[in-house]
């Protein structure tokens, strides 16, 4: 037992320097290896990795994901008529050179979030300082977005930062300009109602004259085409009744007056008085069918 005690501890050492000789990097973790307190390596990838035991060389990992800043509480910010805005915003932002970020910050996340807090406050100044409420309410926000998404990777970029996106979630007046402001846009809102009324109303009109004309176009094109058709017609019908007359001079004679009779007398209470002789009544007193008496 004795003699293989040794050996034991042999082992156990080895195992104890081999264990500290191999480290796993996440893939949600950076790694810097220290070799006598210099940085030697920086290792982005996954996987299984061997240095030397300590105190030759050491590891310390560093988050890379996505990450967070979000303002507790709003931004007090001026516009350029000198009045107050508040602003809610948030960033996305992660390590993208993990030495510059430690040599920056060191493993102190804290430090590296107010220090990206006070960049984004100042660009957010700079943005909003020199436009109106009316274009960082409505107008300009997406362009106040990118100014400030410029600015700030401009300024994370030596620090190891990569600034992903900046958003402005919600923009709110002040108390003291909340009353002023809405009643400005209601006065507009009312100015823009009355225009939108009034050129429907002139539409309206426009349409309804239009409507007229037209009414008025086919009605004539109709009346014209009617009398055309009855011309036709009455053109026809007189040709039909002369050729009728031609072929029976005294029978159409006869029929019209009958047809003279029909109309005179279709009233029991209408009372005519007319000589016996007279051509009306020449087919009563006549002994022949044309109209004439057999001493004719």
């Amino acid at each position: 037992m004795q003699r293989f005690f040794p050996a034991l501890v042999g082992l156990i050492i080895l195992l104890a320097l081999a264990s500290s000789s191999i480290f796993i990097v996440r893939e949600r973790d950076a790694a810097l290896v220290f070799t006598l307190g210099e940085v030697r390596k920086t290792i982005t990838e996954p996987g299984l990795y061997f240095k030397f035991p300590p105190p030759f060389e050491t590891v310390t990992r560093l988050d890379k994901r996505l990450q967070t800043i979000e303002t507790k509480d709003p931004e007090r910010i001026q516009t350029a008529e000198k009045k107050n805005l508040l602003i809610d915003s948030f960033v996305k932002w992660r390590i993208a050179d993990p030495r510059q970020f430690y040599v920056t910050f060191g493993v102190n996340d804290r430090a590296a979030v107010e220090r990206l807090q006070a960049q984004i406050r100042d660009a957010l100044n700079a943005s909003v300082n020199v436009r109106t409420v009316k274009a960082v309410v409505a107008n300009e926000r997406d362009t106040i977005m990118k100014e400030i998404l410029t600015t700030v990777e401009a300024r994370a970029e030596p620090l190891g930062v990569e600034i992903v996106d900046v958003r402005l979630r919600r923009i709110d007046f002040v108390r003291e300009i909340s009353e002023s402001v809405f009643r400005r846009m209601e006065a507009e809102r009312k100015q823009e109602a009355n225009r939108l009324r009034a050129g429907g109303f002139a539409d309206s009109e426009s349409i309804r004259s239009q409507a007229e004309r037209e009414r008025e176009e086919l009605l004539a094109e109709a009346y014209a085409k009617a009398q055309s058709i009855r011309g036709e017609g009455d053109a026809s019908a007189a040709a039909i009744y002369a050729e009728a007359y031609e072929k029976n001079p005294e029978f159409y004679a006869f029929y019209k007056s009958l047809e003279s009779y029909r109309e005179a007398f279709s009233d029991s209470g209408d009372t005519l008085v007319l000589s016996p002789e007279s051509q009306f009544f020449r087919f009563w007193s006549a002994s022949n069918g044309d109209g004439s008496s057999k001493d004719d």
